[in-house]
């Protein structure tokens, strides 16, 4: 038992009862390893510093092994390689035909339940735009107007329901005019 220790308690009962008294006693002894071992953290240690160094020296002879390939291909001359190109041909060179002009298809419609003497969109415009400005008091409300297949639409902002009234009642009134969408904002 040289390389545990040993720890001794010894402890004393006495129970007494009025027929009887009686006395126990009881020895305890504990025993511990020795504790001046190596402990797991430094064995721990010496295994990776182990495999640290047995890498080490691996690469160093993989490296070495390398250096003396590089070595035999630099003794070594080098080898000629030689590529024969196709003969260059001339290019090919192709000439398209000039393409047919042909005037461009003019396509008229005339406009549903209309006859082909009605103004275009572009004529209304015109006439509703010179209605507007002829008019000192529709001139400045600074009202919008777009035509699209006769429907003229109106934007802007005026100051009262009567300006809006006179301005629709203005352009309803220029001749091509089939409807109008009136989004004149009062305000």
């Amino acid at each position: 038992m040289a390389d545990q220790e040993e720890e001794a308690h010894r402890s004393r009962m006495v129970s007494e009862t009025p027929a009887a008294r009686r006395e126990v006693i009881r020895d305890e002894t504990v025993r511990y390893p020795e504790r001046s071992g190596t402990s797991g953290a430094v064995l721990a240690a010496v295994v990776i510093g182990v495999v640290a160094l047995a890498a080490i020296i691996i690469l160093f002879v993989m490296n070495r092994q390398q250096q003396d390939a590089n070595a035999n291909l630099a003794s070594q001359p080098p080898q000629t390689t030689i590529v024969q190109q196709p003969a260059q041909q001339p290019p090919v060179v192709i000439e398209q035909p000039a393409p047919v002009t042909q005037p461009a298809p003019v396509i008229i419609n005339p406009a549903p339940g209309g006859s082909a003497s009605s103004p275009d969109d572009s004529a209304i415009q015109a006439a509703i735009d010179k209605k507007l400005g002829d008019n000192p008091t529709l001139s400045l409300l600074g009202i919008y107007v777009i035509v699209t297949n006769g429907k003229a639409t109106l934007t802007g902002t005026v100051k009262t329901e009567g300006q809006k009234a006179a301005v629709e009642r203005a352009v309803r009134n220029v001749k091509g005019v089939k409807s109008v969408d009136n989004q004149i904002i009062i305000g």
